[in-house]
């Protein structure tokens, strides 16, 4: 909001936040999909634009993805 100008208290965002969550919440699982009942966790090393990361990723028994996370780290 203050990139548009905007001056918002952070009381303000606290009641969005208490009231709009819930809804955002109730879309995301409608939209989730189910996972296998078992999965397992993939880690790997990256190169990106000259600099290491991690890479882990979980997929379920079908080899879906169900979750990607990628931490940098310095080398």
């Amino acid at each position: 909001m203050g990139e548009r100008g905007v001056a918002v208290d952070h009381a303000t965002l606290n009641r969005w936040v208490t009231k709009y969550a819930p809804e955002f919440e109730k879309q995301f699982r409608h939209r989730q999909q189910s996972v296998g009942k078992s999965w397992r966790l993939d880690e790997s090393y990256v190169k990106i634009k000259g600099k290491w990361a991690y890479l882990y990723r979980a997929v379920d028994q079908y080899t879906r993805r169900v979750t990607l996370y990628l931490f940098s780290f310095r080398s």
